[in-house]
């Protein structure tokens, strides 16, 4: 006989959203397939950190090494290259162009390898005014490419997709996320810097929530 829970595919960052939306899964019934991926990220404490969250919830992340396209981003974005400024705010260079769309492509690869026909991602409301590819015209659009490419009736979903940050860590706080294990970085410190934009974004997003932020912070 077959397996006949239900399975899912969630990209996995490490960071605070794709974590609750992991646990957000595993209450709702999913077999979760967690993955993640190297990108040529300076801040590969992500990869550590999503390591760590799969097993609070008895599971294991792949880890995909796309290391490589630091050979493409590598020169525009300062998340691969410290020769360009960490900004505090939201600004171009903190951007890695389509970066979620090499993700959910890979990740439509593997819930075919896997047999999961839902695929979760942590994009949420604060994100989606600066990135493009946080918001639900871009995934609903991607869902529809990749029902085309497969030939299969594959489902792309941001669960939190319209709440704040602040919201999502409300969330995640009901669910018992463990988000002291949680990085969102941009560096490989051994504590957050305190000082680059998601820091920031973090730290504002615990305040707003008014629960208690377990991170440990270079700099406030």
């Amino acid at each position: 006989m077959g397996d006949n829970k239900k399975k899912c595919v969630i990209v996995l960052s490490g960071g605070l959203d794709s974590a609750v939306v992991a646990y957000w899964a595993k209450t709702q019934g999913y077999q979760i397939y967690p993955l993640t991926f190297n990108y040529g990220q300076i801040a590969l404490k992500e990869t550590i950190a999503a390591q760590k969250i799969a097993q609070t919830l008895s599971n294991t992340t792949k880890i995909i090494d796309l290391s490589a396209l630091k050979d493409i981003y590598g020169n525009v974005t300062s998340l691969m290259s410290r020769n360009i400024p960490l900004t505090a705010e939201f600004s171009d260079t903190i951007i890695v162009p389509f970066r979620n769309a090499i993700f959910l492509s890979a990740a439509v690869a593997y819930a075919i390898t896997v047999g999961a026909n839902q695929i979760f991602y942590g994009a949420q409301g604060s994100d989606e005014t600066c990135y493009a590819d946080c918001r639900r015209e871009f995934y609903e659009a991607f869902e529809k490419a990749a029902q085309l490419g497969t030939e299969q009736k594959i489902s792309i979903d941001a669960p939190f997709s319209g709440k704040s940050k602040s919201e999502v860590i409300e969330e995640g706080y009901k669910l018992g996320v463990s988000f002291g294990l949680t990085w969102s970085c941009y560096l490989d410190g051994d504590r957050h810097c305190g000082r680059c934009e998601s820091c920031v974004n973090r730290r504002r997003a615990f305040i707003e929530a008014t629960t208690a932020d377990p991170t440990e912070y270079e700099q406030i």
